[in-house]
């Protein structure tokens, strides 16, 4: 089984990603973007954005309209209701307690709307610069329990897992690494396991004859 060391290492010898697949100017814009992205592509959220982002420029344009507008304006994205009013709900906060930016700590991201543990460490990563989680998504989730490097049934507990093996600097950069690379070869059907650099000692390798741990209850 290849520990996370030495696949951090070769990933980044065969990705560079950007900090985010998101498109973003500013902190506040990564945060409704990452917002949206809840069971949405990221391909999906950028092209909502890229409209949503000239007609509302800071966190006040998001309150001045009917919360129905709103909705209009991101209603191809799944669950758009609820994350109109997390979007709104986040920018009345952000002015009435954060002084009209977003804050830099997980307590203070944690107190908005709609932000749960991955999307605070998305923004404390991209925006901030700070390394205080790994951001666990439905990529970085299936690619961990199959390379072995965690057997957690919830991305808390595939979080901790990779927290205790990756290196802190590591923690921000892992999560575009593992989406690039589950994207690219482990990918959620029919895994490309002819191609995956760790084929000969991954524990769900079917040039192993391994059985799928993404899928695996054990």
């Amino acid at each position: 089984m290849p520990t996370l060391r030495r696949i951090i290492a070769v990933l980044e010898k065969l990705y560079h990603p950007p900090k985010s697949f998101l498109t973003h100017r500013s902190p506040f814009e990564l945060l409704v973007a990452t917002i949206l992205s809840a069971q949405c592509t990221d391909v999906r959220v950028n092209i909502i954005t890229e409209r949503l982002f000239r007609k509302y420029r800071k966190p006040e344009d998001y309150i001045s309209v009917p919360v129905a507008e709103l909705r209009d304006d991101i209603r191809t994205c799944n669950y758009f209701n609820a994350k109109a009013r997390y979007i709104r709900g986040a920018a009345r906060a952000i002015i009435a307690e954060h002084g009209g930016k977003v804050p830099n700590t997980m307590e203070g991201l944690f107190s908005l709307p709609g932000v749960g543990r991955k999307t605070a460490s998305i923004i404390l990563h991209v925006a901030f610069g700070k390394s205080e989680g790994i951001a666990v998504d439905t990529h970085v989730f299936r690619v961990a329990r199959r390379l072995g490097l965690s057997k957690g049934k919830t991305p808390e507990k595939v979080e901790r897992d990779l927290m205790r093996s990756a290196p802190r600097e590591a923690w921000g950069p892992l999560n575009p690494l593992l989406i690039s690379f589950g994207r690219e070869i482990c990918t959620a059907r029919n895994r490309r396991c002819g191609r995956c650099p760790f084929r000969e000692d991954c524990p769900s390798s079917r040039v192993q004859g391994g059985e799928d741990l993404a899928k695996s209850d054990a």
